[in-house]
């Protein structure tokens, strides 16, 4: 008879995106298998890399392990790499995990999980109660000893795990990351409060990522995928207004403090693609939203909705050229004077610059463990170079990220780029306005 698994489509989901490609296989369901522990672990030892979800009224457990349960007549004692994570079901799913070694005790009807001498999760297969102390608790967002009755637990075998706890290590520390940098952005305040917002230029070649980037941001800080602006590939550019979009954070619903303007694609030939003398006045702040957009005719004062009078509101304070990374060796010598052309007018305006490289392929091997430093290993190094010689950017603002596109599920390494990419941003706009004269 099959069993079907209480565990939802998106909890599924979310452990596909904490641990990677893999598959979940129901071994045990304590509702039809029966509740004792020794029957549990009799039946789903020596099966490879396994997770323990249990079942509360407002929240999941779960109890990743790396190397098999052990065969009962085998000592439990043995650390093995484990993880525990926690779904908070309130209006967005929300899942925070840890990361540990565990021992494992089983005495009589009691299910214990060892992550250190006061760190640890028990279960009670009579009472069907789990407690988590405070300790742990914190590590999961629960800032009390946690006790409560589970309703049932299940076990799953995951499939296509890679058999390494460095790799373990780094995708419980993803989300963690991404979390810090969302953070932080929310906390972002632009320099001395010289504006309310900062407004960030997104330039680059037709299907360059311009759009996606904007729409990739909007939907880490709505929770889900979103695609507001938007994107194609044709030869000629999608985007024929220029637009300057706010991101409304999902916690509040208020406007966060950073506004990306999104521009006609840049052509190698002329009259075609954005008008290079339409740059000043997109800088200066005098381009209105919805303008649309004319290849061989810039904007003049005397257009009806002009503004003739831009406030430090109104005006540009960072520019991100953006390119496909895997183009760069491909741009034609037009392309290359074109962007030149417009970098002139940028650095007339001295408005700060950074590069923005999208469509990485792998953005797994971009960043260190740690996630704050570009991998030495990283195979995009030498695009990198060639932007840095090209544009005489430094090094460190050139960002390299991998936008949504035909994604159906958001991944926190994705995300971790994106926020990244946006972090530095802020910073060269607060260098823009620490630069400013003083009046």
């Amino acid at each position: 008879m099959e069993v079907t698994p209480r565990l939802t489509w998106n909890e599924e989901k979310s452990l596909q995106k904490l641990l990677g490609n893999v598959s979940l296989r129901l071994l045990y369901k304590s509702s039809v298998h029966g509740n004792s522990f020794g029957t549990m672990l009799n039946k789903c030892s020596c099966q490879g890399s396994t997770i323990l979800m249990v079942y509360l009224p407002n929240n999941v457990f779960g109890i990743f392990v790396l190397e098999s349960y052990p065969e009962m007549s085998e000592h439990l004692k043995k650390p093995t790499t484990s993880f525990l994570l926690s779904f908070q079901k309130n209006k967005i799913m929300e899942m925070t995990a840890a990361f540990f070694n565990s021992t494992v005790d089983l005495i009589d009807n009691k299910l214990r999980f060892n992550f250190s001498q006061v760190q640890y999760v028990l279960l009670r297969s009579n009472t069907q109660n789990i407690f988590i102390p405070r300790l742990l608790g914190e590590k999961l967002g629960l800032t009390y000893d946690f006790k409560s009755q589970y309703t049932e637990y299940e076990v799953f075998r995951v499939e296509g795990m890679k058999d390494e706890p460095g790799y373990i290590n780094r995708i419980a520390g993803a989300t963690p990351h991404r979390d810090s940098l969302l953070a932080e952005l929310r906390a972002y305040r632009p320099y001395a409060d010289l504006v309310s917002e900062i407004r960030i230029l997104l330039l680059g070649p037709v299907g360059s990522g311009k759009s996606s980037f904007f729409n990739s941001v909007k939907s880490i800080f709505r929770g889900h995928l979103t695609r507001q602006a938007i994107v194609g590939s044709d030869i000629s550019s999608i985007t024929e207004k220029y637009r300057i979009y706010s991101v409304k954070d999902e916690k509040d619903g208020k406007s966060l403090p950073f506004m990306l303007c999104d521009s006609m694609g840049l052509n190698e030939k002329d009259g075609v693609g954005l008008c290079v003398d339409d740059i000043p006045h997109i800088l200066k702040g005098c381009m209105p939203d919805r303008y649309q957009f004319n290849p061989q005719k810039p904007i003049t004062p005397k257009h009806p909705t002009f503004i003739t009078s831009p406030s430090l509101n109104h005006r540009i304070h960072c520019v991100a050229y953006v390119f496909d990374i895997n183009s760069i060796d491909n741009l034609s010598f037009q392309m290359l004077a074109k962007v030149k052309q417009v970098q002139k007018e940028v650095l007339k305006c001295g408005v700060s610059q950074v590069a923005l490289l999208t469509k990485v392929n792998n953005c797994n091997g971009v960043l260190q463990d740690n996630f704050l430093q570009m991998s030495e290993s990283m195979i995009y190094k030498s695009q990198v170079r060639d932007v840095n010689m090209m544009l005489g950017i430094p090094k460190s603002n050139i960002l390299v990220v991998e936008n949504y596109a035909s994604e159906r599920e958001m991944d926190p390494l994705q995300d971790i780029l994106i926020l990244s990419a946006l972090k530095q941003m802020t910073r060269a706009a607060d260098d823009f306005l620490e630069d400013l004269p003083l009046e």
